[in-house]
């Protein structure tokens, strides 16, 4: 009898661990992917079944390895996995991944002839017959999968043609996925030549043994419930709290260097916190005044994970108030910010605004809305992690190659411990006429030696395409309530919020943005990030208190001085065109050019190109002392430039910058007098030397100051 038991015992033992993983492990499916979506509870909590998310895309295949040259290649479009044949139509690889798992967000956006008309098929499930065939927008972003907002394109205030497609629709597989695209416009990989495919693909793989109802039509029918509820409320944006809060106001006027402070007891989450500054000057009031947010602390002891941001960046506004409404945060046009990110604690927190400016701040309207909340092992503590790479260095004119101008890797965040990333925002400010953001996102998972998500672009991650500056306000995981620095000198606010595409991390967490602007710029960069964590130490144990206290840039000349350059006697010695402040120009494209080819100072002149006989330009500079000096200006020679009338306050002086060879040339100005204050110039087309297109370029280089006049 024994004998028999013992036989008996291992069976029993695998019939009870398979009966406890039935019971502990939910079925996934797409009602049960599309009800996870909007539950925001659900990402304070370490996932309950075990999934890994990563990236398939269109990334330049040449970026293999930091200590190799293809590191920041740039040719990140039409890179596929490999070609099939299938009878008589070719179809690129795009995805090929063994369940189970998940697609969990889809973004496309394409370039050329005929672009985008290429179908799309996703295979699921080793079945040579697509669940999902169509036109590859019609799926992303048209209704043939879903609404929007979980199918739609960003920003609608762009031509359709330059958005970026998102599908958010969840596609789950038990068994595989394979995602394909097919065009006749394709013809060589990195599109030098035809049409230009770029694509992300978030999914999530779960562990073995998680069962998994497949996407299929019937299945897709069966979700129509859940499918509409969801498409309702992230429509709607309608951000209802699951449980019953208690509202605690916290208002006042914070001095210099004090804070105002409040504090919870018990088992509890912060559900909602909504805050309005007012200040004499507001835009160094929301950079200079922090939210920091500690948990559990016990005999002085606090939990190692925090939020330590300010205001405005953590709401999505960054420093200047921009109207936006997401699913986690809110910005109204009268400047109340808001924000739905739950953040659990197990025994105490406490919520502190602190002034690190030097004028008074007042919170004029604030509330934190407090809910119950079961603290367990899967609950995680709420972070926000921020910083600013302030007068950033960008290097030199770049090319797609990635070997010239010097791109690199700043980091975001780096994150120890087990945890949940869910989002970050940028803040900058742009001081040149060129695109800030071909960098592509590097995440490293768990210790991982290559990114298991890399990029196509900044603007890919964040949701929109092709660099626009159009707003993105309404959608509920991606923002840009301001893209006005885009292609010219301002300010940029951009968003990305996770949901199903968030990270989870067992070890660690790493994640890399490169810098790789397009041209040479010093330029003000602020990263935050957001996530959940239980982790062995906090990020912002050494927070970037300088970079909080730091005077912000409404205007290029807040981070280029306009100001003529001295030498140790206080005595005038040059002022770099690139330096001066643009004005206007009646006609043409006022750029800042940069290339090591000409000589130019520091690389850069300003240019003027395509400018009309008559057309007139105007720029300035300031002095601190009031001097007539000697003076030389630098001016590029051009095979296509002409003749100008070059007004220096009140020197005139005609310039013929025409000839064979680009090349610099130093012309005698005379004795110029140099106001103390502001210094005008106004350069006029006056001769067009015949063209096709009867336009003349204009370089200017540099004012170089000699002696005084006797």
């Amino acid at each position: 009898m024994k004998k028999s038991y013992f036989l008996l015992l291992p069976i029993l033992l695998v019939v009870l661990m398979s009966f406890k993983m039935l019971v502990g492990n939910k079925i996934i499916s797409i009602d049960s992917l599309l009800n996870e979506m909007v539950d925001r509870d659900n990402l304070a909590r370490f996932p309950e079944q075990n999934y890994t998310c990563a990236q398939f895309s269109s990334y330049d295949r040449a970026t293999v390895s930091p200590e190799k040259e293809g590191w920041f290649a740039n040719w990140d479009r039409s890179m596929f996995i490999r070609t099939e044949q299938h009878g008589d139509r070719k179809e690129y690889v795009m995805m090929d991944s063994n369940g189970p798992g998940s697609i969990v967000r889809f973004w496309m956006t394409f370039a050329g002839k005929d672009c985008g008309k290429g179908i799309l098929r996703i295979y699921i499930d080793n079945d040579t017959i697509p669940a999902i065939e169509g036109g590859a927008m019609d799926i992303l972003s048209g209704e043939k999968i879903a609404n929007s907002p979980l199918a739609t394109s960003v920003s609608t205030l762009t031509k359709y043609e330059m958005r970026g497609h998102n599908l958010y629709f969840p596609i789950p597989y038990a068994k595989h996925c394979k995602v394909t695209y097919q065009s006749d416009n394709i013809t060589d990989a990195g599109a030098k030549k035809g049409e230009a495919v770029y694509y992300n693909i978030n999914y999530r793989t779960y562990e073995k043994g998680s069962e998994i109802i497949s996407y299929s039509s019937e299945q897709k029918n069966k979700a129509q419930t859940a499918r509409n509820a969801t498409e309702n409320k992230l429509a709607q944006l309608n951000k209802t709290i699951s449980v019953p809060t208690e509202k605690h106001k916290i208002v006042g006027k914070i001095k210099p260097n004090d804070k105002l402070s409040i504090s919870f007891n018990g088992s509890k989450a912060i559900r909602k916190i909504s805050i309005k500054l007012a200040a004499k000057n507001l835009e160094q009031a929301l950079r200079s005044t922090v939210l920091n947010i500690t948990y559990d602390d016990i005999e002085n002891k606090k939990a190692s994970t925090s939020v330590w941001c300010p205001v405005g960046d953590f709401f999505g506004t960054g420093y200047q108030i921009r109207e936006i409404n997401t699913w986690y945060t809110e910005v109204s046009k009268d400047g109340l910010l808001s924000a739905w990110w739950v953040m659990p604690f197990e025994k105490n927190c406490t919520l502190s605004l602190t002034n690190l400016g030097d004028q008074i701040v007042e919170v004029s309207e604030g509330e934190i809305e407090v809910g119950s909340w079961k603290w367990d092992e899967s609950s995680m503590y709420f972070g926000a992690y921020w910083k600013e790479f302030h007068h950033l260095k960008t290097g030199e004119m770049k090319n797609n190659s990635g070997l010239a101008g010097s791109p690199f890797d700043i980091n975001y965040v780096t994150l120890s411990g087990k945890g949940v990333y869910v989002g970050d925002a940028v803040t900058l400010f742009n001081t040149v006429y060129a695109w800030w953001g071909e960098g592509d996102e590097k995440i490293y998972v768990d210790g991982e030696k290559f990114p298991s998500h890399i990029g196509t672009g900044t603007e890919d991650y964040y949701g929109y395409a092709w660099c626009r500056p159009e707003k993105i306000i309404n959608h509920p995981f991606i923002a840009q309530p301001d893209g006005s620095g885009n292609f010219v000198p301002g300010y940029t606010v951009n968003s990305r919020y996770r949901s199903l595409d968030a990270i989870p991390f067992k070890t660690s967490f790493k994640f890399d943005m490169e810098m790789w602007h397009w041209t040479r710029a010093t330029i003000n960069f602020a990263p935050v990030c957001f996530y959940y964590l239980r982790g062995s130490k906090d990020p912002n144990s050494n927070p970037d208190i300088e970079g909080a206290k730091g005077a912000v840039a409404i205007k290029r000349t807040d981070i280029i001085s306009p100001e003529v350059e001295y030498d140790n006697a206080n005595k005038p010695t040059s002022i770099q065109a690139e330096s001066m402040i643009f004005e206007k120009a009646s006609g043409g494209d006022f750029a800042y050019d940069n290339s090591e080819k000409y000589g130019w100072a520091d690389n850069m002149e300003a240019n003027w190109s395509s400018a009309k006989k008559g057309d007139k330009l105007s720029f300035g500079f300031v002095s601190n002392t009031k001097a007539t000096l000697q003076t030389n200006a630098v001016f590029t020679i051009r095979n296509n430039s002409g003749k100008f009338r070059f007004t220096l306050n009140n020197k005139k002086v005609i310039l013929d910058l025409a000839g064979e060879k680009t090349m610099l040339r130093t012309i005698d100005l005379g004795f110029v007098k140099l106001n103390k204050g502001k210094n005008k110039i106004l350069v006029e087309v006056i001769d067009v030397p015949p063209s096709k297109t009867n336009t003349v370029e204009f370089g200017f280089d540099q004012l170089l100051f000699g002696n005084k006049i006797k």
